[in-house]
């Protein structure tokens, strides 16, 4: 395994043992249930928005490791973002995990490009996209449960 892999598996492990932004989040204006029936992954996306804003994001549940990891760093990533941003933050991570993106657009992403090993295992792109989906239908406003199939 090179460093940059070791490296890449280091982060992903931290945020699954210790997840950041996890548990509820009183007076959220959208939460979104995400599941993935395949793995059993189970999130709940909650965010609070100002203006145009994501003011705070939380997440809870359970799932595997890359579902975690995932969510945890989703929610590091967006907060405080604009939403349309954090929207495109979601396309581009899809399109990393999906393998649509050029390698030097993982550079783009921080400690997201860790997830991009994934696309090499399709299950598992669902597991690390789920919380995504949870995302983007809280921050489109269509709240609708979630759901990788």
């Amino acid at each position: 395994m090179s460093d940059l892999d070791d490296l890449y598996q280091e982060i992903l492990l931290d945020h699954y043992r210790r997840p950041r932004n996890f548990g509820a989040l009183p007076g959220a204006d959208r939460e979104v249930d995400g599941h993935n029936p395949l793995c059993g992954d189970r999130l709940h996306i909650a965010v609070r928005l100002e203006g145009d804003r994501l003011a705070e994001i939380r997440f809870e549940g359970s799932g595997c490791a890359i579902s975690t990891a995932s969510a945890s760093m989703m929610t590091e990533a967006v907060r405080g973002l604009p939403v349309a941003a954090a929207l495109s933050l979601a396309d581009r991570f899809r399109a990393l995990v999906m393998g649509d993106s050029p390698p030097a657009a993982a550079e783009e992403l921080g400690e997201l490009a860790a997830l991009g090993g994934v696309r090499a295992f399709p299950m598992r792109v669902k597991c690390a996209t789920l919380a995504w989906h949870a995302l983007r239908s809280a921050l489109t406003g269509d709240g609708a449960r979630v759901s990788t199939e």
